[in-house]
């Protein structure tokens, strides 16, 4: 019941940006549901990659480790972890398998420098916006497989989880970063 609801809420906050965005672009010209989802996903993308690029390469192991910390993910594995689930995401919007491996939502474990991880996640990008585009007014609703076990979910709700998936990894990645004294591009 509780994804229901948080789906049921990712959905509604959809809806209330698009209206958002009729509201500030001139009366004759509308925004589409595709532009408004295109658009948060690019927001999100525009932060989340800086934050990506800078942590130096060997720090990219780093995960802290006390308190409650016990067992998360490295950097890179959040980094790698996001790139699989747009893509996971994405194949779902489009209704096919995942062009690439995306393992266990841990993206490949053979991709392990700095260079491929932000590789592997900005062609994770590209292919997310590619599937984004293709939601549209008349399929925005439409339910496709859930990439996430049994059920159906709608495109629009597939397209906002990409944003607030990343955004919640991205508040992770920006505790690592301050944690190797390194000031988030977004907050400098």
């Amino acid at each position: 019941m509780g994804k229901k609801l948080a789906c049921l809420a990712f959905c509604l906050l959809a809806v209330a940006s698009y209206i958002a965005a009729q509201s500030g672009k001139a009366k004759d010209e509308k925004r589409t549901v595709t532009e408004v989802l295109d658009r948060t996903v690019s927001n999100m993308e525009h932060e989340f990659v800086p934050a990506a690029e800078a942590m130096p390469e060997d720090k990219f192991n780093f995960a802290p480790t006390n308190g409650e910390f016990k067992g998360v993910r490295t950097f890179g594995q959040q980094i790698k972890h996001v790139a699989a689930v747009n893509y996971e995401l994405g194949a779902a919007i489009l209704e096919e398998k995942p062009p690439v491996d995306i393992g266990d939502e841990s993206g490949p474990a053979s991709i392990t420098t700095k260079a491929e991880i932000l590789k592997y996640l900005n062609d994770s990008f590209a292919y997310v916006h590619k599937a984004i585009l293709t939601v549209n007014e008349k399929n925005f609703v439409g339910t496709v497989k859930s990439p996430f076990g049994e059920g159906k979910v709608s495109r629009l709700g597939l397209a906002t989880s990409v944003a607030w998936h990343g955004f919640d990894h991205y508040g992770q990645m920006v505790v690592y970063l301050r944690m190797n004294g390194i000031v988030p591009p977004a907050s400098r």
